[in-house]
Protein backbone atom coordinates (compact mmCIF):
# COMPACT_ATOMS: atom_id res chain seq x y z
CA UNK A 1 0.00 0.00 0.00
CA UNK A 2 2.96 2.30 0.59
CA UNK A 3 4.62 2.35 -2.98
CA UNK A 4 0.64 2.87 -4.19
CA UNK A 5 0.89 6.04 -1.93
CA UNK A 6 3.87 7.14 -3.15
CA UNK A 7 2.91 6.50 -6.66
CA UNK A 8 0.06 8.63 -6.62
CA UNK A 9 1.87 11.87 -5.14
CA UNK A 10 5.62 11.13 -7.10
CA UNK A 11 4.00 10.62 -10.56
CA UNK A 12 2.27 13.41 -11.23
CA UNK A 13 5.41 15.60 -9.67
CA UNK A 14 8.04 14.24 -11.85
CA UNK A 15 5.36 14.56 -15.40
CA UNK A 16 5.10 18.70 -13.95
CA UNK A 17 8.45 19.00 -13.89
CA UNK A 18 8.90 17.15 -17.56
CA UNK A 19 6.51 19.99 -19.09
CA UNK A 20 8.18 22.71 -18.27
CA UNK A 21 11.89 23.06 -18.61
CA UNK A 22 13.97 26.36 -18.26
CA UNK A 23 15.43 28.40 -20.63
CA UNK A 24 19.63 28.18 -19.91
CA UNK A 25 20.71 31.93 -20.65
CA UNK A 26 24.44 33.36 -22.11
CA UNK A 27 26.17 33.86 -19.51
CA UNK A 28 26.66 37.53 -19.35
CA UNK A 29 26.53 40.42 -15.95
CA UNK A 30 22.30 41.07 -17.56
CA UNK A 31 21.54 37.49 -16.48
CA UNK A 32 23.51 37.91 -12.99
CA UNK A 33 21.79 38.62 -9.43
CA UNK A 34 24.77 39.75 -7.44
CA UNK A 35 25.06 39.86 -3.79
CA UNK A 36 27.23 42.63 -2.37
CA UNK A 37 28.96 41.76 1.14
CA UNK A 38 31.01 44.10 3.68
CA UNK A 39 32.95 41.22 4.62
CA UNK A 40 33.68 42.59 8.10
CA UNK A 41 29.81 42.39 8.81
CA UNK A 42 28.97 39.68 7.02
CA UNK A 43 29.83 36.00 8.64
CA UNK A 44 33.31 35.29 10.67
CA UNK A 45 34.60 31.71 9.59
CA UNK A 46 37.67 31.59 11.71
CA UNK A 47 36.77 32.37 15.14
CA UNK A 48 40.04 34.04 15.44
CA UNK A 49 40.68 36.26 17.78
CA UNK A 50 42.42 40.36 17.13
CA UNK A 51 43.05 42.98 19.33
CA UNK A 52 40.64 44.92 16.54
CA UNK A 53 37.85 43.11 16.59
CA UNK A 54 34.87 44.47 19.16
CA UNK A 55 31.39 43.07 18.14
CA UNK A 56 30.07 46.11 20.20
CA UNK A 57 31.73 49.01 18.24
CA UNK A 58 30.46 49.75 15.04
CA UNK A 59 33.95 51.92 14.67
CA UNK A 60 35.59 48.69 14.14
CA UNK A 61 36.40 45.43 12.87
CA UNK A 62 33.26 43.19 14.38
CA UNK A 63 35.07 39.92 12.99
CA UNK A 64 33.83 38.87 9.41
CA UNK A 65 36.09 37.61 6.53
CA UNK A 66 36.82 35.89 3.85
CA UNK A 67 36.30 32.07 5.09
CA UNK A 68 33.29 33.15 6.55
CA UNK A 69 32.28 34.30 2.81
CA UNK A 70 33.08 30.78 1.30
CA UNK A 71 31.12 29.09 4.22
CA UNK A 72 28.17 30.86 2.98
CA UNK A 73 28.41 30.30 -0.51
CA UNK A 74 26.18 27.29 -1.10
CA UNK A 75 23.33 29.47 0.83
CA UNK A 76 23.94 32.13 -1.04
CA UNK A 77 23.85 30.20 -4.18
CA UNK A 78 20.33 28.14 -3.16
CA UNK A 79 18.98 31.43 -2.54
CA UNK A 80 19.29 32.25 -6.33
CA UNK A 81 22.30 34.86 -5.79
CA UNK A 82 24.91 34.16 -9.13
CA UNK A 83 27.63 36.78 -8.22
CA UNK A 84 29.14 37.94 -4.80
CA UNK A 85 30.55 41.15 -5.04
CA UNK A 86 33.21 41.62 -2.23
CA UNK A 87 34.27 45.32 -0.45
CA UNK A 88 38.25 46.05 -0.47
CA UNK A 89 39.79 43.24 0.28
CA UNK A 90 43.59 45.19 0.68
CA UNK A 91 45.48 46.23 3.96
CA UNK A 92 43.89 48.72 5.69
CA UNK A 93 44.79 51.12 8.63
CA UNK A 94 43.91 50.86 12.17
CA UNK A 95 39.87 49.77 12.42
CA UNK A 96 39.38 50.05 9.03
CA UNK A 97 36.81 47.49 8.59
CA UNK A 98 34.88 49.11 5.42
CA UNK A 99 38.06 49.13 3.70
CA UNK A 100 38.56 52.55 2.93
CA UNK A 101 41.52 53.23 4.07
CA UNK A 102 44.02 51.57 2.17
CA UNK A 103 48.13 51.26 2.97
CA UNK A 104 49.06 48.57 0.70
CA UNK A 105 47.16 47.67 -1.74
CA UNK A 106 49.09 44.73 -3.09
CA UNK A 107 47.99 42.60 0.01
CA UNK A 108 44.67 41.56 1.78
CA UNK A 109 44.05 42.30 5.25
CA UNK A 110 44.73 40.22 7.75
CA UNK A 111 41.52 41.31 9.83
CA UNK A 112 39.86 39.23 6.68
CA UNK A 113 42.50 36.41 6.14
CA UNK A 114 45.26 36.10 3.49
CA UNK A 115 45.96 35.70 -0.26
CA UNK A 116 45.41 32.17 0.19
CA UNK A 117 41.58 32.55 1.40
CA UNK A 118 40.87 34.48 -1.71
CA UNK A 119 41.76 32.11 -4.06
CA UNK A 120 40.28 29.35 -2.04
CA UNK A 121 36.90 31.73 -2.12
CA UNK A 122 37.27 31.97 -5.57
CA UNK A 123 38.04 28.84 -6.41
CA UNK A 124 34.65 27.44 -4.39
CA UNK A 125 32.93 30.06 -6.32
CA UNK A 126 33.59 28.94 -9.81
CA UNK A 127 32.95 25.10 -8.90
CA UNK A 128 29.28 26.14 -8.04
CA UNK A 129 29.21 28.13 -11.12
CA UNK A 130 29.16 31.15 -8.89
CA UNK A 131 31.26 34.55 -9.27
CA UNK A 132 33.48 36.67 -7.67
CA UNK A 133 33.66 40.22 -8.06
CA UNK A 134 36.47 42.94 -5.34
CA UNK A 135 35.72 46.57 -4.99
CA UNK A 136 37.97 48.52 -6.14
CA UNK A 137 39.39 51.57 -4.84
CA UNK A 138 41.27 54.14 -7.30
CA UNK A 139 40.70 57.45 -5.90
CA UNK A 140 41.66 56.97 -1.94
CA UNK A 141 44.81 56.11 0.18
CA UNK A 142 44.84 56.21 3.96
CA UNK A 143 46.90 59.16 5.18
CA UNK A 144 48.25 56.49 7.29
CA UNK A 145 49.76 54.45 4.06
CA UNK A 146 53.88 54.74 3.58
CA UNK A 147 53.11 55.80 -0.09
CA UNK A 148 52.07 59.18 1.42
CA UNK A 149 55.64 59.66 2.93
CA UNK A 150 57.62 58.76 0.09
CA UNK A 151 59.20 61.97 -1.24
CA UNK A 152 59.17 60.81 -4.83
CA UNK A 153 55.57 60.38 -4.47
CA UNK A 154 54.81 64.21 -2.88
CA UNK A 155 53.01 64.99 -5.75
CA UNK A 156 50.65 62.03 -6.34
CA UNK A 157 47.66 63.19 -3.47
CA UNK A 158 45.39 65.91 -3.07
CA UNK A 159 43.07 66.96 -0.74
CA UNK A 160 39.36 65.33 -0.61
CA UNK A 161 37.19 67.95 -1.03
CA UNK A 162 33.60 65.97 -0.54
CA UNK A 163 31.32 66.32 2.40
CA UNK A 164 31.24 63.27 3.85
CA UNK A 165 27.87 62.08 5.38
CA UNK A 166 27.61 59.83 8.56
CA UNK A 167 28.33 56.35 6.79
CA UNK A 168 30.97 57.98 4.92
CA UNK A 169 33.04 59.48 7.52
CA UNK A 170 35.82 57.70 6.40
CA UNK A 171 36.90 60.16 3.80
CA UNK A 172 38.25 62.48 6.93
CA UNK A 173 41.22 60.24 7.15
CA UNK A 174 42.04 59.46 3.13
CA UNK A 175 43.94 61.00 0.48
CA UNK A 176 42.80 61.64 -2.92
CA UNK A 177 45.21 60.09 -5.91
CA UNK A 178 45.76 62.91 -8.36
CA UNK A 179 44.49 60.67 -11.25
CA UNK A 180 46.09 63.18 -14.00
CA UNK A 181 49.11 62.09 -12.89
CA UNK A 182 50.89 59.69 -15.23
CA UNK A 183 52.42 57.88 -12.41
CA UNK A 184 49.62 57.90 -10.50
CA UNK A 185 47.80 56.50 -13.26
CA UNK A 186 50.36 53.73 -14.15
CA UNK A 187 50.75 52.75 -10.41
CA UNK A 188 46.60 52.31 -10.34
CA UNK A 189 46.79 50.18 -13.64
CA UNK A 190 49.03 47.77 -12.20
CA UNK A 191 47.38 47.23 -9.32
CA UNK A 192 44.06 46.38 -11.07
CA UNK A 193 46.74 43.96 -13.25
CA UNK A 194 47.70 42.72 -10.15
CA UNK A 195 44.39 41.42 -8.49
CA UNK A 196 42.62 40.18 -11.93
CA UNK A 197 46.35 38.03 -12.38
CA UNK A 198 46.89 36.77 -8.34
CA UNK A 199 43.24 35.64 -7.67
CA UNK A 200 41.27 34.71 -10.98
CA UNK A 201 38.60 37.16 -9.81
CA UNK A 202 35.67 37.70 -12.35
CA UNK A 203 35.63 41.43 -12.22
CA UNK A 204 35.49 45.09 -10.12
CA UNK A 205 33.11 47.08 -8.72
CA UNK A 206 34.61 50.34 -9.35
CA UNK A 207 34.58 52.73 -6.00
CA UNK A 208 32.96 56.00 -6.63
CA UNK A 209 33.42 56.38 -10.13
CA UNK A 210 31.88 59.57 -10.31
CA UNK A 211 35.22 61.42 -8.29
CA UNK A 212 37.29 59.65 -10.88
CA UNK A 213 39.31 61.41 -13.26
CA UNK A 214 37.20 60.70 -16.64
CA UNK A 215 40.16 60.04 -18.86
CA UNK A 216 41.61 57.94 -16.18
CA UNK A 217 38.39 55.99 -15.85
CA UNK A 218 38.44 55.41 -19.86
CA UNK A 219 42.24 54.02 -19.51
CA UNK A 220 41.41 51.48 -16.62
CA UNK A 221 38.35 50.02 -18.18
CA UNK A 222 39.92 49.85 -21.43
CA UNK A 223 42.98 47.98 -20.36
CA UNK A 224 40.79 45.82 -18.22
CA UNK A 225 38.71 44.81 -20.89
CA UNK A 226 41.73 44.57 -23.77
CA UNK A 227 43.35 41.96 -21.42
CA UNK A 228 39.57 40.03 -20.32
CA UNK A 229 36.54 41.13 -22.46
CA UNK A 230 34.53 38.62 -20.18
CA UNK A 231 35.76 40.36 -16.93
CA UNK A 232 32.69 42.23 -15.24
CA UNK A 233 32.96 46.20 -14.70
CA UNK A 234 30.36 47.81 -12.34
CA UNK A 235 30.69 51.50 -11.21
CA UNK A 236 28.99 52.74 -8.06
CA UNK A 237 28.92 56.52 -7.13
CA UNK A 238 29.83 58.52 -3.83
CA UNK A 239 27.32 60.72 -4.28
CA UNK A 240 23.53 60.83 -5.04
CA UNK A 241 23.59 63.83 -7.20
CA UNK A 242 26.66 63.01 -9.64
CA UNK A 243 27.11 63.28 -13.26
CA UNK A 244 27.03 59.94 -14.44
CA UNK A 245 26.64 60.46 -18.10
CA UNK A 246 30.20 59.33 -19.18
CA UNK A 247 30.26 56.83 -17.20
CA UNK A 248 26.99 55.48 -18.71
CA UNK A 249 28.75 56.19 -21.77
CA UNK A 250 31.84 53.92 -21.05
CA UNK A 251 31.46 51.01 -22.93
CA UNK A 252 33.72 49.36 -21.35
CA UNK A 253 31.67 49.74 -18.07
CA UNK A 254 28.75 47.11 -17.98
CA UNK A 255 26.86 48.69 -15.02
CA UNK A 256 25.94 51.36 -13.43
CA UNK A 257 24.38 52.41 -10.60
CA UNK A 258 21.12 53.90 -10.79
CA UNK A 259 20.52 56.59 -8.04
CA UNK A 260 16.82 57.78 -9.49
CA UNK A 261 15.43 54.02 -9.38
CA UNK A 262 16.84 53.91 -6.04
CA UNK A 263 14.98 56.95 -5.07
CA UNK A 264 11.61 55.77 -6.68
CA UNK A 265 11.84 52.05 -5.00
CA UNK A 266 12.18 53.54 -1.38
CA UNK A 267 9.44 56.65 -2.52
CA UNK A 268 6.72 53.87 -4.43
CA UNK A 269 7.35 50.51 -2.87
CA UNK A 270 7.55 51.29 1.00
CA UNK A 271 4.09 51.79 1.12
CA UNK A 272 0.77 50.61 -0.43
CA UNK A 273 -1.65 52.42 -3.57
CA UNK A 274 1.77 53.60 -4.87
CA UNK A 275 0.77 53.25 -8.68
CA UNK A 276 3.91 50.94 -9.71
CA UNK A 277 3.44 53.15 -13.23
CA UNK A 278 5.81 55.73 -11.64
CA UNK A 279 8.37 53.08 -11.54
CA UNK A 280 8.09 52.93 -14.98
CA UNK A 281 8.20 56.64 -15.66
CA UNK A 282 11.75 56.91 -14.06
CA UNK A 283 12.62 53.64 -15.43
CA UNK A 284 11.23 54.23 -18.74
CA UNK A 285 11.09 52.24 -22.11
CA UNK A 286 14.69 53.08 -22.60
CA UNK A 287 15.48 51.26 -19.87
CA UNK A 288 19.21 49.51 -19.95
CA UNK A 289 20.56 46.52 -18.82
CA UNK A 290 23.03 48.64 -18.06
CA UNK A 291 21.41 50.09 -14.95
CA UNK A 292 22.58 48.89 -11.73
CA UNK A 293 19.56 48.15 -9.63
CA UNK A 294 19.55 48.58 -6.08
CA UNK A 295 16.67 49.31 -3.02
CA UNK A 296 19.55 50.01 -0.72
CA UNK A 297 23.50 49.40 0.41
CA UNK A 298 26.12 50.11 3.28
CA UNK A 299 25.69 53.68 2.79
CA UNK A 300 21.53 53.91 3.02
CA UNK A 301 19.02 53.30 5.55
CA UNK A 302 17.71 49.33 4.80
CA UNK A 303 14.39 49.06 2.29
CA UNK A 304 13.31 46.46 4.89
CA UNK A 305 13.29 49.45 7.64
CA UNK A 306 12.13 51.96 5.48
CA UNK A 307 8.65 49.87 4.94
CA UNK A 308 8.64 48.26 7.66
CA UNK A 309 8.62 51.80 9.23
CA UNK A 310 4.91 52.20 6.91
CA UNK A 311 3.85 48.60 8.73
CA UNK A 312 4.35 46.75 5.76
CA UNK A 313 5.10 42.78 5.63
CA UNK A 314 8.78 41.64 4.56
CA UNK A 315 7.26 38.12 2.61
CA UNK A 316 5.06 41.01 0.22
CA UNK A 317 6.73 44.01 0.14
CA UNK A 318 9.87 42.38 -0.74
CA UNK A 319 8.07 40.28 -3.75
CA UNK A 320 7.21 43.52 -4.87
CA UNK A 321 10.58 44.85 -4.94
CA UNK A 322 12.08 41.64 -6.55
CA UNK A 323 9.54 41.34 -9.49
CA UNK A 324 10.80 44.86 -10.75
CA UNK A 325 14.21 43.86 -9.64
CA UNK A 326 14.69 40.70 -11.06
CA UNK A 327 11.96 40.99 -14.37
CA UNK A 328 12.78 44.41 -15.74
CA UNK A 329 15.46 45.45 -17.93
CA UNK A 330 19.03 45.93 -15.62
CA UNK A 331 21.26 44.56 -13.21
CA UNK A 332 19.68 43.34 -9.21
CA UNK A 333 22.44 43.93 -6.76
CA UNK A 334 21.37 42.97 -3.47
CA UNK A 335 22.91 44.03 0.02
CA UNK A 336 23.97 41.48 2.11
CA UNK A 337 21.07 40.46 4.88
CA UNK A 338 18.21 41.48 2.68
CA UNK A 339 16.91 37.74 2.76
CA UNK A 340 16.99 37.47 6.55
CA UNK A 341 15.50 40.53 6.74
CA UNK A 342 17.78 43.30 8.52
CA UNK A 343 16.74 46.53 9.75
CA UNK A 344 18.13 49.50 10.21
CA UNK A 345 17.38 53.47 9.42
CA UNK A 346 20.78 53.93 9.05
CA UNK A 347 24.41 54.24 9.71
CA UNK A 348 25.47 52.33 11.62
CA UNK A 349 22.43 50.25 12.36
CA UNK A 350 22.67 49.86 8.38
CA UNK A 351 25.77 47.87 8.83
CA UNK A 352 25.98 45.09 11.98
CA UNK A 353 26.60 42.00 11.18
CA UNK A 354 24.42 39.82 9.43
CA UNK A 355 22.42 37.65 11.55
CA UNK A 356 21.63 34.37 10.30
CA UNK A 357 19.75 32.96 13.33
CA UNK A 358 17.02 35.39 12.24
CA UNK A 359 16.67 34.34 9.15
CA UNK A 360 13.18 33.97 7.55
CA UNK A 361 12.53 30.58 5.34
CA UNK A 362 9.59 32.21 3.72
CA UNK A 363 11.30 35.60 3.08
CA UNK A 364 14.37 32.70 1.58
CA UNK A 365 11.66 31.11 -0.61
CA UNK A 366 10.49 34.45 -2.38
CA UNK A 367 14.27 35.21 -3.38
CA UNK A 368 14.54 31.25 -4.39
CA UNK A 369 11.29 32.08 -6.71
CA UNK A 370 11.84 35.14 -7.79
CA UNK A 371 15.34 34.08 -9.04
CA UNK A 372 14.26 31.36 -10.54
CA UNK A 373 12.17 33.08 -12.74
CA UNK A 374 14.48 35.31 -13.72
CA UNK A 375 16.62 32.41 -15.11
CA UNK A 376 14.02 30.74 -16.99
CA UNK A 377 13.30 33.28 -19.35
CA UNK A 378 15.47 34.82 -21.85
CA UNK A 379 13.28 37.72 -22.33
CA UNK A 380 13.35 38.87 -18.66
CA UNK A 381 17.15 39.57 -19.40
CA UNK A 382 17.50 40.27 -23.00
CA UNK A 383 14.41 41.25 -24.30
CA UNK A 384 12.22 44.47 -24.96
CA UNK A 385 10.04 46.31 -22.35
CA UNK A 386 6.96 47.84 -21.99
CA UNK A 387 4.30 48.61 -19.83
CA UNK A 388 0.94 47.25 -22.00
CA UNK A 389 -1.14 48.28 -18.94
CA UNK A 390 -2.49 50.11 -15.80
CA UNK A 391 -4.99 50.56 -13.68
CA UNK A 392 -4.25 52.64 -10.04
CA UNK A 393 -1.49 50.23 -8.20
CA UNK A 394 -1.31 48.08 -11.04
CA UNK A 395 1.02 47.63 -13.46
CA UNK A 396 1.27 45.06 -16.66
CA UNK A 397 4.80 44.98 -18.26
CA UNK A 398 5.52 43.12 -21.27
CA UNK A 399 9.18 41.32 -22.09
CA UNK A 400 10.04 39.81 -25.58
CA UNK A 401 12.53 38.30 -27.29
CA UNK A 402 11.85 38.79 -30.84
CA UNK A 403 9.20 35.62 -31.69
CA UNK A 404 11.20 33.56 -29.53
CA UNK A 405 9.52 34.07 -26.07
CA UNK A 406 7.27 36.78 -24.32
CA UNK A 407 6.40 37.03 -20.72
CA UNK A 408 4.05 39.26 -18.60
CA UNK A 409 5.04 40.60 -15.28
CA UNK A 410 2.34 41.73 -13.30
CA UNK A 411 3.01 43.80 -10.05
CA UNK A 412 -0.26 45.34 -8.11
CA UNK A 413 1.16 47.43 -5.35
CA UNK A 414 -2.14 48.43 -4.34
CA UNK A 415 -4.24 48.25 -1.28
CA UNK A 416 -7.18 46.73 -3.47
CA UNK A 417 -7.68 43.72 -5.97
CA UNK A 418 -7.35 45.31 -9.27
CA UNK A 419 -7.86 44.38 -12.97
CA UNK A 420 -6.51 45.55 -16.45
CA UNK A 421 -7.66 43.93 -20.23
CA UNK A 422 -5.35 42.93 -22.69
CA UNK A 423 -5.74 41.97 -26.24
CA UNK A 424 -3.31 41.39 -29.22
CA UNK A 425 -2.56 37.90 -28.06
CA UNK A 426 -3.66 34.62 -30.15
CA UNK A 427 -6.62 33.24 -28.81
CA UNK A 428 -5.61 30.25 -29.48
CA UNK A 429 -3.37 30.78 -26.56
CA UNK A 430 -3.36 31.54 -22.87
CA UNK A 431 -1.54 33.11 -20.16
CA UNK A 432 -0.45 30.51 -17.54
CA UNK A 433 0.86 31.85 -13.81
CA UNK A 434 3.83 30.67 -12.46
CA UNK A 435 3.72 32.05 -9.14
CA UNK A 436 -0.46 31.52 -8.28
CA UNK A 437 -0.83 28.71 -10.84
CA UNK A 438 -3.45 30.93 -12.85
CA UNK A 439 -4.79 29.97 -16.37
CA UNK A 440 -6.06 33.00 -17.94
CA UNK A 441 -7.94 32.60 -21.72
CA UNK A 442 -9.74 34.93 -23.93
CA UNK A 443 -13.04 36.03 -24.04
CA UNK A 444 -15.80 36.07 -25.87
CA UNK A 445 -14.31 39.37 -27.68
CA UNK A 446 -10.73 38.09 -27.58
CA UNK A 447 -9.29 40.00 -24.54
CA UNK A 448 -7.73 38.86 -21.75
CA UNK A 449 -8.68 40.05 -17.99
CA UNK A 450 -5.85 40.03 -15.45
CA UNK A 451 -7.05 40.24 -12.04
CA UNK A 452 -5.02 40.63 -8.81
CA UNK A 453 -5.32 40.73 -5.88
CA UNK A 454 -4.23 43.56 -3.56
CA UNK A 455 -0.45 44.01 -3.50
CA UNK A 456 0.20 40.66 -5.18
CA UNK A 457 2.65 39.49 -8.32
CA UNK A 458 1.95 37.50 -10.90
CA UNK A 459 4.10 36.23 -13.88
CA UNK A 460 2.59 34.60 -17.18
CA UNK A 461 3.71 32.84 -20.32
CA UNK A 462 2.08 32.51 -22.92
CA UNK A 463 1.11 28.73 -24.26
CA UNK A 464 -1.41 27.05 -25.66
CA UNK A 465 -4.82 26.78 -24.80
CA UNK A 466 -5.24 22.79 -24.20
CA UNK A 467 -8.29 23.45 -22.17
CA UNK A 468 -8.17 20.77 -19.38
CA UNK A 469 -5.21 18.06 -19.93
CA UNK A 470 -7.78 15.27 -20.13
CA UNK A 471 -5.23 12.73 -20.36
CA UNK A 472 -3.61 13.85 -17.34
CA UNK A 473 -6.68 13.81 -15.69
CA UNK A 474 -7.86 10.51 -16.95
CA UNK A 475 -4.26 8.99 -15.54
CA UNK A 476 -4.58 10.41 -12.08
CA UNK A 477 -8.04 9.37 -11.88
CA UNK A 478 -6.84 5.30 -12.95
CA UNK A 479 -4.06 5.73 -9.99
CA UNK A 480 -6.60 6.39 -7.62
CA UNK A 481 -9.25 3.92 -8.57
CA UNK A 482 -6.20 1.55 -8.58
CA UNK A 483 -5.27 2.96 -5.14
CA UNK A 484 -8.96 2.43 -4.08
CA UNK A 485 -9.24 -1.12 -5.57
CA UNK A 486 -6.14 -2.03 -3.45
CA UNK A 487 -7.45 -0.76 -0.59
CA UNK A 488 -10.87 -2.78 -0.95
CA UNK A 489 -8.89 -5.37 -1.44
CA UNK A 490 -7.08 -5.76 1.16
CA UNK A 491 -9.46 -5.05 3.65
CA UNK A 492 -11.51 -7.83 2.09
CA UNK A 493 -8.21 -10.35 2.48
CA UNK A 494 -7.96 -8.57 6.25
CA UNK A 495 -11.63 -9.54 7.10
CA UNK A 496 -11.14 -12.99 5.91
CA UNK A 497 -8.31 -13.57 7.62
CA UNK A 498 -10.12 -12.86 10.89
CA UNK A 499 -12.91 -14.78 10.41
CA UNK A 500 -10.43 -17.73 9.88
CA UNK A 501 -8.55 -17.23 12.96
Amino acid sequence: MKKIITLVFIIPVLLMSMMQQPVHAESQLSNEIIYDILIDRFNNGRQAPSDQVDIDDPLTYNGGDIKGVTARLDLLKENGFTVVSLSPIMDNALKGYHGYWIEDFYSVEEEFGTIEDVKELVDEAHKKNMKVIIELVTNYVAKSSPLTEELDKQDWFIENTVEPIEATKWLDNVLVFDQDNPQVQEYLLDVADFWMNEVDIDGFKIHAADQASPEFLNKLTEQIKQTDPNFYLIATTLQGNADVDHIVQNENIDAVANQQMYEAFNDILIKPDEPISKLFDVHGEEASTKDLLYVDNMNTPRFSNNFAEQGRNAITTWQLALSYLYLTPGVPIIYQGSEVPMYGPGYPENQYLVDFTSSNPDLEDVFKKMASLRGQFSAVTEGSFEQVATEEGLSLFKRSLEDKETVYIAINNDSHSRTVTIDGIDTSMQLKGLLHDDTIRANEDGEYLIGMERESTEVFMIQPNVGFNWVFISFVTGVFIVFIGAIIVLTVKQKKRSKIK
